[in-house]
């Protein structure tokens, strides 16, 4: 006799009526008969979902314990905007040993749009926005300027 060979009973474990097959396949049940064997089905299939959701949830479980830390949030705030009572102390010691920034002049982009209206887009200098590029503006140079 093969080591590979499976045990095949001849009679079945819940009735005791004599099992004859032609074939033994995996899906078949090697234990019950024809009759016995649907009776059996829910239960193997809840034991086999029940195995799968515990994997599932053991391999969530360890992907989650082995999930490196995100590193701190700082936020890094302008010198005029006044800090949050939130905010951490090793925050406030960083923003504070920064220099601060150096407030530079925002335009707008000032080029005639289809509506005839200056265009409103904040641009850095006297450019035009991606949409406006090589286009003259309507306003002179004094008035494109944003005051805050």
């Amino acid at each position: 006799m093969s080591i590979l060979t499976t045990y095949h009973p001849n009679f079945c474990a819940e009735c005791g009526e004599k099992i004859v097959r032609l074939r033994w396949h995996v899906w078949t049940s090697g234990r019950f008969c024809d009759a016995c064997g649907p009776s059996f089905r829910k239960e193997r299939r809840l034991q086999s979902s029940l195995a799968v959701g515990i994997l599932l949830s053991l391999g969530f479980i360890t992907g989650r314990a082995l999930k490196p830390t995100p590193a701190s949030l700082i936020i890094q705030r302008s010198a005029g905007v006044a800090p949050l009572a939130s905010v951490s102390p090793a925050a406030s010691q960083l923003s504070s040993a920064q220099p601060p920034a150096v407030s530079e002049e925002v335009y707008i982009c000032g080029a005639r749009t289809k509506k005839g209206t200056p265009c409103s887009r904040r641009v850095h200098g006297l450019v035009r926005c991606w949409q406006h590029k090589g286009s003259r503006a309507m306003l002179p140079p004094d008035k494109l300027i944003v005051k805050e």
